[in-house]
């Protein structure tokens, strides 16, 4: 597992957490499930986001390890089909990029759904977006990540103002953000904003986040 830095992927190095030693990702969703009294857990699979397969195994070895969680999986799909295998299979839930899907046909078919999740991907105020799902609101699923990659990993704070933009069009719909929570003043402020959920991992390996519960 590595430490995601502003969307840099050549520049990622293997993860030093203060939660437990090592990097091996069964035993950081462990550590990241007990610390946070988590029920949810993202996992971008940055092998097959870059084009390489989906790793089952490492996936099958997270889902053992964690049973109380439901696992949100970016894996680069690029079509509905790729993601076939988990869409209402379970506990793992797969969460469409908007830097890897394909086409607006592919958007259309994610309209409405429960199931699945998109993610609004975006850097240096730059949408990331070959199929337009920035601009097509009318085709987005019941729940959105709003992902500002420059900030993940950076201690830059929340981008609040995307957040508000996508909130303005979102209309019923769960918004999660993503990228640049440095503490718990910094959730707050974004569950104010509108945020359901905010996606953090830097924050909390740094312990810069107090625990829900002590971990076991």
């Amino acid at each position: 597992m590595v430490r995601a830095v502003r969307g840099e992927r050549e520049r990622y190095r293997p993860i030093v957490s203060r939660l437990c030693k090592g990097h091996d990702p069964a035993d950081i969703a462990i550590a990241l499930a007990n610390y946070c009294a988590a029920d949810t857990l993202y996992i971008a699979d940055l092998d097959a986001i870059r084009g390489g397969a989906v790793q089952h195994d490492a996936l099958a070895r997270i889902a053992s390890a964690v049973p109380g969680c439901t696992l949100w999986l970016d894996a680069g799909f690029a079509r509905v089909s790729d993601a076939a295998a988990f869409i209402g299979a379970g506990r793992i839930e797969p969460v469409f990029g908007s830097e890897s899907l394909a086409s607006s046909a592919e958007l259309a078919l994610l309209r409405g759904r429960i199931d699945v999740l998109l993610s609004l991907d975006q850097r240096g105020g730059q949408p990331m977006d070959p199929a337009g799902c920035w601009l097509r609101d009318d085709c987005w699923p019941s729940r959105v990540i709003v992902m500002t990659l420059d900030r993940v990993g950076a201690g830059t704070g929340p981008d609040l103002t995307t957040l508000a933009a996508v909130k303005e069009r979102a209309g019923g719909r769960e918004l999660i953000g993503a990228g640049g929570v440095r503490n718990a003043s910094d959730l707050h402020t974004a569950q104010e904003a509108g945020a359901a959920a905010w996606l953090v991992a830097s924050a909390i390996h740094a312990l810069a986040i107090p625990p829900m519960r002590q971990a076991r």
